[in-house]
């Protein structure tokens, strides 16, 4: 680990002037953010992160570490951990594709101390990232290329991929956000603003080391979910290779409004396949207005895989995707809400 400078904020305001005008790109950015740090200490410890300063914000948890409920949804902070959020008990009755997707992740030791700003947040798992002895990442070293096109793959993503990074996100918090159209608080030099969580994260393209529409020194607080008739019934289903502390191969976050035994609203998000938090609209139009069986979930399934682009060692992503997808549908539809 390289020598860093290290400080503490008392306030949001103090967090953003501790962070001055760091880099956009989260790897090359030489201040970060510490809360819970279960990401960005293992970075800097191999050395795929190198920051100059941390800025520890956990004094913060006052302001932005509670969650609250109201008839018009919830507002969980940013400093929430992620043990206390998927233990909440609004959480797990009203919302529980959220506390499904934090149950599911990571170790309990480690949910008791990410915090879910940091959650959403955490990078890739792609080893050619993660290792600085390949030379080749275009997330870490900008313009050195992609090793996992040629190389081992199997856990990468088959959409929103492209040429320079086809590296798949990690989180499923993201997942259950997607979903449920929640909105993302941020504080920085400019001031505040509230974005859509669909558009925090950012497609690699052709800059894949800018992972997020982040804007130099913002800092998010805090999640806004709204309330609807399709968050009670709602569910996470994670396909991964072991049953417990493994990232998922496959996932699908699903909410639905379900009348006379139609879906009249449809939400998916799936995960393990891509690479941000994906938001399967296409699957969610040729849903809704229809019955959910095993035929229009097939037909779900497909619409959301039409586009995946896979690399050899995932080859099995697409079909193995659409199943996961089918299966969160179909036990959706049943639950008694």
């Amino acid at each position: 680990m390289r020598p860093f400078a290290y400080q503490r904020a008392g306030s949001a305001e103090m967090a953003v002037s501790l962070a001055g005008s760091s880099a956009t790109a989260l790897t090359l950015a030489p201040v970060q953010f510490l809360a819970g740090g279960t990401t960005l200490l293992d970075l800097m410890k191999t050395g795929a992160m190198a920051p100059r300063r941390l800025v520890d914000i956990n004094d913060l948890a006052d302001a932005h570490g509670r969650i609250e409920a109201t008839p018009g949804g919830l507002r969980i902070g940013a400093l929430v951990r992620m043990a206390d959020a998927a233990a909440d008990p609004t959480i797990r009755r009203d919302y529980p594709v959220i506390a499904q997707t934090l149950e599911l992740a990571a170790s309990q030791q480690l949910r008791n101390m990410a915090s879910l700003g940091g959650n959403v947040l955490q990078r890739t798992r792609c080893r050619y990232f993660r290792d600085p002895s390949w030379p080749s990442c275009n997330k870490r070293a900008p313009g050195s290329g992609c090793g996992a096109l040629a190389g081992v793959n199997r856990l990468h993503a088959v959409l929103g991929v492209s040429d320079a990074c086809i590296a798949s996100y990690p989180g499923d918090f993201g997942q259950a956000l997607a979903a449920l159209d929640a909105a993302v608080e941020i504080v920085g030099p400019n001031g505040a603003r509230v974005i859509p969580f669909t558009d925090l994260h950012r497609a690699p393209g052709a800059t894949p080391h800018i992972e997020t529409g982040l804007q130099s020194g913002e800092l998010i607080v805090g999640f806004r979910v709204p309330a609807g008739p399709w968050t009670r019934r709602s569910l996470y289903v994670k396909v991964r290779d072991r049953a417990s502390y493994e990232f998922a191969l496959a996932s699908a976050a699903v909410a639905l409004e379900v009348a006379d035994g139609i879906a009249r609203t449809v939400r998916i998000a799936l995960g393990g396949v891509a690479t941000r938090p994906w938001r399967a609209r296409a699957a969610e139009i040729a849903l809704t207005g229809r019955p959910i069986d095993e035929e229009t979930a097939w037909a779900a399934a497909d619409a959301a895989f039409a586009g995946a682009v896979t690399h050899g060692g995932n080859d099995f992503k697409p079909e193995l995707g659409r199943r996961t997808l089918v299966r969160a549908l179909i036990e959706a539809a049943r639950m008694e809400v």
